[in-house]
Formats: C-alpha cells, structure tokens, sequence
C-alpha cells in the first residue's frame, strides 16, 4: 500500500506538471502563429491593394511603410507572385517580377488549386496566400513564407524538446524527493497499524476470559438465553479483531512474503464446499461452475478466504429460498471470481460503498447475520494486493453480483 501512495504522488504531481507545462507550449506556439500570421496577412493585403492599382507594375511595391514587427530591409526579403483571373476562375494573368523560382504554369496550378478549396486566405506549401474578388475578377497573391514557417517550426520543436527534457527532470526530481513528502502520511498509517495490531492484542485476553467464563457459565446454567448471548457477542469480538488485525496486515507492501504458484481451481473446490452445504441447510439453491486446471501466483489461503468471505455474505443476506452462484472462469489472461445472489437490495446510489470498512446497508440485519462490516473490504484489499480488483452490480435490485479479476 505504501508503495502505491508514493505511485499516486508522483502520477499526481506529474499530471499536474505535465498540465502546466502543455499550457505554456500551447499558449507560447499559439501566440507566435497569431503573430506570425498576422503580420504576413497585413503584408499580404497591402502587396495586393498595390498590384489591383497599379496596373504598371513598374515601381517596386511600397513595403518601406510602417509594417508592425518588419524593419527597413523587408522589402528587399519579400518574395511574392499574383495571378489574376477573370470571374470564372480562368487565368489571365500571371505576375512573377519579384519571384524567381516559381514558373508561368505552376503559379496557375496554384492558384486554381487554392480557388477550388473555396477559402479567403491560409497557407499553401511555402506560401501564404489571399484571394481578392472585385467587379474586375479574382485574383490571388501568394507570398513566400518558407522563413516564416521554418521559424514556426524550430519554435515548436523546441518547445516540445525543451518541455519533454523538462518533464524528465522533474520526474528525477519528485520520484527522489517522494519519500520525504509523503513521510508524515506514511508515519500516520504506520501508527494506525501498529494501533490496530496493538488493541487487537490487548483486547483478546479479556475476550478470550469472557468467553472462557460464560462456558463454565453456560455448564451451570444450561439454557439460560443471557449466557447464550454473551457467547455469542464474545465469538462475534473474537472474529471481529482477528479481522480488523488481517486487514491492517493486507496494507503491508508485503503481506504475503510467501507467495506460490497454485491450482486456484482446487482452492475455489476446498473453499466452496461447506457453503453448498450450508446453502442446503438454509433451503437456498446453491449452484457453482469451476473451471479447471487454473492456476494463479499469489497466496492460496488469501484467495481461499476471499472466496469464503463472498460466498458466506450471499448465504447470510440471500433472500429466504434464495438462489446463489459461484462461478470461477478464465477470460483475457486474467481469472475471474464471481458471487451472486438473489436479494432485496435497499435504495442506494452507490454500490462501491460496500466495501467501506464497516459500512452495512441495513444494520438491523447485519446484527442479527452476524456480520462484522469489514469483509468485503478484505475481500478488496486481497484482490488489490493480487494485482486485481474486486467490484459490485446489481441491475435490477433483485440480484447483486460481486466480481473479482485476478
């Protein structure tokens, strides 16, 4: 358990650093693209206004003006071409002064193409591009910005690069630093268990002295409904503390120092059988299907008290001539333990709550089952510490199903 608080820590503070820091690449490579674009698309614009006026075509453009972000010498680095077509889209003309690397023909590959997707203005290739349409027809300027696109480019990658080397030290840096803050909650739990075992000692010697005193009691006083009751609230504490001290031990980081590998089948047959006689006993149907030959690594008597835990819940709380099912099966690679029992389930909202320790949904019938309120939370906690897990459903509230994955 206390390796995987630490895991829950660091998976935690990794979330919310890797949360952070995927903002911050974000917002760095969104603002740069705004920017970016945003100036092309102002140069775009005027470099356009210029060739629609200035039909001469035989001053250079006027790029020495005020252009937000681009100093003196952006009219000697603007690389740009227009073509112009009549209003069905067919080129008329093509102006290529202040581009060399572009054709006649590939200009007008580009430009249909870029009328054909229906857009107003983007990239295209190395390009960026705007569409004009007036009374005179269309026409489309693509400016060079391969420079622009490249530094787009190196800007996130190295954001990404900065960001994952980031994560990287960080993760270095919390799995080292790990321990120590969680140390104070580990110091707690620890005392809790060291508490829990302590009490669990202490308390079975007076117990153990009631019991033993209302058996002289009950050879005496043979019947007596008051002595009967004592014994039996005695064996119910007995079995009360010896579950609280099992539990704390399952939170250990190892609580079965002794683990093997076993025929689970075998131990599902062992640990089934006096619950299908008890289920006859109490005129329950009582049915089970065991797949054979399943084995598992782990401990065998923990599986065997998890199942003994399940079934001795449907047996109790089963309804009067109720039916009950155990089913022991193998599917995906992982072995599956399932319970079920026909019952009136009371209202509740949430299932899951029944393996809280001590939580009962009626308390009037678990003192008079016999329950002690932290079985299910063992049968959990011996799922969790197999590497599986245990949970619980009822569709219709005449049935519930409690299922183990191992």
């Amino acid at each position: 358990m206390l390796k995987k608080i630490q895991r829950r820590f660091i998976v935690a503070a990794m979330a919310a650093f890797s949360t952070v820091m995927l903002l911050i690449i974000a917002g760095i490579n969104m603002a740069n693209y705004c920017r970016t674009t945003s100036m092309q698309d102002y140069l775009v614009g005027e470099l356009l206004l210029h060739e629609q006026t200035d039909p001469a075509k035989l001053a250079p453009p006027p790029l020495m003006g005020e252009i937000p972000g681009r100093d003196s010498e952006a009219a000697f680095m603007t690389r740009f071409f227009t073509v112009h077509c009549d209003a069905d889209g067919k080129v008329r003309e093509v102006l290529r002064e202040y581009i060399s690397t572009v054709d006649e023909e590939t200009a007008k590959a580009y430009a249909q193409d870029v009328l054909s997707r229906g857009r107003e203005k983007g990239y295209y290739e190395n390009y960026r591009y705007l569409v004009s349409r007036n009374e005179k027809g269309i026409s489309v300027l693509f400016l060079n910005a391969a420079i622009q696109l490249q530094s787009m480019r190196t800007l996130l990658f190295v954001s990404l690069a900065t960001g994952i080397f980031s994560l990287l030290i960080v993760f270095f840096l919390v799995v080292l630093f790990s321990g120590r803050a969680i140390r104070p909650y580990l110091k707690n739990i620890e005392q809790q268990k060291r508490f829990i075992t302590d009490a669990g000692h202490e308390l079975k010697t007076p117990i153990t002295s009631i019991a033993t005193s209302a058996d002289i009691a009950a050879m005496e006083h043979a019947g007596d409904e008051w002595i009967e009751n004592i014994r039996r609230q005695a064996a119910r504490l007995t079995k009360l503390v010896g579950d609280m001290v099992a539990l704390s031990r399952l939170d250990e980081d190892t609580p079965f120092p002794a683990k093997a590998r076993f025929s689970v089948s075998e131990a599902a047959w062992e640990a089934a059988e006096p619950f299908a006689v008890l289920a006859k006993a109490k005129e329950k149907n009582y049915s089970q299907s065991i797949e054979e030959n399943l084995t598992l690594y782990g401990d065998k008597d923990a599986i065997q008290r998890m199942i003994s835990i399940l079934l001795d819940n449907a047996v109790r709380y089963s309804d009067d001539g109720g039916r009950i099912q155990m089913r022991l099966y193998h599917r995906r690679g992982r072995i599956c333990v399932e319970v079920c029992n026909t019952c009136d389930l009371p209202d509740i909202t949430d299932l899951d709550r029944l393996f809280d320790r001590f939580y009962r949904m009626d308390e009037s019938r678990s003192v008079t089952t016999g329950g002690t309120g932290i079985g299910l939370s063992m049968v959990r906690a011996i799922a969790e510490t197999h590497g599986g897990k245990a949970t619980v459903q009822s569709a219709d509230g005449k049935r519930i199903c409690f299922k183990v994955v191992l």
